[in-house]
């Protein structure tokens, strides 16, 4: 958001209940978004004064090492001024806390724009805590407009506070069944599939929650995004479950929390540039703070799975409550070594086998990646962090050994087990792969896979489109990888997903990142079912032709029906991977 206006110089945006752990406090929690101009933009002289009627000592020196550190506002519309607003508002609210007779724990931070600042507490009861963040904003504005002093206005908001009806208490689910929470910017719905089959495999009842909706073993509940806090209540929920295994995305952490007081097992797949510029997050690092919450609340006897191979989960080990299970595809990764180091385990490749580690043992060789269906007979770098995480997240909640080694065999990557992640089809010679793929990470692993099974000497055809709400940044870095990954690229439009972007900003976008990447003859297609057909019309046999399909997959899959193109089973794309890999050595 912009700055408030300079005739609201305090502005409450936005009064928040996070009804589960969230990305402030472990426990539900109330956050609370102001515009405070009226702070930032005042000369230091003025802000000054009002926060010694704050009661915060402003212009001591203290030491801190050898340095010598002044607490002072800073000039005003500076960092240093937000910084300044973010320690006072958060010392507001514990002295209206306090006045109403509460001892709160306070987290604030700089908000996502200008002059805007988050401050977060913990709530037990919901009406008076909303109340609360109500009176903080309230005493905030006085204090900024007027001359009163802090003491006497919070004393006057906790005569209010009084007058209100507490409400209802928290009632997020602590669940007595094993809970698997995943989390990650690519593959999240896969592992979340992948594991809910692994449960299956081990004649237990699984319910699950992904961006898809929300399973009872392998019938669909209720179809919808259920990724967030309402997915974990209706899986949860299903009778005779016994293990949950739920998909936490950003979105649901942010906006409501996430739908458990705990996990058994955390599993985090990767962490990229996606969804940047909503909620306030704009970074890839504040998303990875964001991600990383579900490993704050995992049970400290239980695990936490870590892709060690993503910096960013990587870093993640210093926060995390359980156990550390570190994954890598390399085998001497120092995380490894550490993770045992310390008690932990690895999931790792030796010798082409997915490969478990504890510690004081030999390597203990699950099976081969050529046998694992998900990797593409090992082709798929993102799809073998998945397997890695998935079985490490079922032995971690107890599964047994063989029904793991079982599951991995018997998942296959397919429309009906998972719908829109690499599906494999073969149309008279040419391979047709039909995928999520929706951002650099995605793209990456697509072109991964499509090299993987292309004929000697034959092309790669790839059609791609974007969502609105994707960042120029990501919509550019999208496309470059995509057209650098591909011999002929084709653009298709998602006029059902522009989420107020002007059509030709994303197609113009995307355009540019296959400029910038040396292509420049980019036919663009009203939608991806289109651009499939038309790619389909030129591809020759060997040729693979691949589409990101975003809004089309079920129109997608049904023309691939009726045109007669078969699936491809695990069977044949052992053979199209080493006739792929064996011209690259006679090469």
């Amino acid at each position: 958001m912009t700055r408030a206006t300079a005739q609201e110089p305090v502005e409450q945006l936005e009064v928040r209940v996070l009804d589960g752990p969230n990305l402030y406090f472990t426990r539900p929690a109330v956050k609370l978004t102001l515009a405070v101009p009226g702070l930032i933009d005042a000369p230091e002289d003025r802000v000054a004064r009002l926060a010694a009627r704050a009661g915060v000592p402003v212009g001591a020196r203290t030491d801190r090492g050898r340095r010598r550190v002044q607490s002072w506002p800073g000039p005003a519309g500076t960092e240093h001024r937000l910084r300044f607003a973010v320690r006072l508002i958060a010392h507001v609210t514990r002295a209206v806390a306090e006045a109403a007779g509460t001892a709160l724990a306070v987290r604030s931070r700089v908000g996502p724009g200008a002059d805007h600042v988050v401050v977060a507490f913990p709530w037990r009861r919901r009406h008076a805590a909303e109340a609360l963040a109500r009176e903080v904003g309230e005493v905030l504005r006085r204090l900024v407009t007027g001359r009163a002093s802090l003491p006497r206005l919070a004393g006057e908001a906790a005569a209010r506070l009084r007058l209100v009806d507490p409400g209802p208490a928290p009632d997020v689910p602590d669940p007595a069944i094993p809970v698997v929470a995943v989390t990650g910017t690519n593959g999240k719905t896969t592992t979340v599939r992948l594991l809910a089959h692994l449960v299956r495999s081990a004649g237990k009842h699984v319910a699950y929650s992904s961006t898809d909706g929300v399973y009872f073993d392998d019938v669909l509940v209720e179809s919808g995004d259920y990724s967030g806090y309402g997915g974990a209540a209706r899986a949860l929920a299903q009778p005779g479950v016994h293990v949950a295994v739920l998909e936490t995305a950003r979105g649901g952490i942010l906006l409501r929390g996430m739908g458990t007081l705990h996990n058994d097992v955390a599993v985090v797949t990767n962490v990229s540039a996606d969804h940047l510029g909503l909620q306030g997050i704009n970074t890839v690092d504040q998303l990875a703070e964001v991600k990383a919450a579900i490993t704050r609340i995992t049970q400290p006897g239980g695990w936490d799975v870590l892709n060690a191979d993503d910096p960013r989960v990587l870093a993640m080990r210093r926060v995390i409550r359980g156990r550390p299970w570190m994954c890598s595809l390399d085998h001497d990764h120092p995380a490894l070594r550490n993770a045992l180091a310390e008690g932990g385990r690895g999931m790792t490749v030796v010798d082409g086998q997915l490969t478990m580690l504890v510690p004081g043992a030999d390597p203990d060789p699950l099976m081969p990646l050529e046998d694992i269906p998900v990797t593409l007979a090992g082709i798929s770098s993102h799809n073998i962090q998945n397997a890695m995480g998935a079985a490490a997240g079922a032995l971690g909640i107890g599964l047994p050994r063989q029904a793991v080694v079982k599951g991995l065999r018997t998942f296959v990557l397919d429309p009906e087990r998972n719908p829109g992640r690499t599906n494999l089809f073969e149309l008279e010679g040419r391979i047709v792969v039909v995928d999520y793929a929706h951002n650099e990470a995605g793209m990456a692993g697509l072109v991964e896979t499509c090299r993987g099974l292309r004929a000697p000497g034959r092309e790669i055809w790839l059609a791609i489109c974007s969502a609105g709400d994707r960042t120029p940044e990501i919509r550019h870095g999208f496309a470059y990888l995509a057209a650098r990954g591909a011999d002929r690229l084709f653009l298709a439009e998602l006029l059902r997903y522009l989420r107020g972007a002007g059509r030709e900003e994303v197609v113009e976008g995307l355009k540019a990142g296959a400029f910038d990447a040396g292509m420049e003859d980019v036919p663009v297609f009203e939608d991806e079912l289109s651009a499939l057909k038309a790619m389909l019309a030129e591809a020759r046999r060997g040729d693979v032709v691949a589409v990101t399909a975003l809004a089309q997959r079920p129109e997608i899959f049904a023309y691939l029906d009726q045109t007669g193109a078969k699936r491809l089973g695990p069977g044949r794309v052992r053979q199209l991977v080493r006739r792929a890999r064996d011209a690259a050595v006679a090469r």
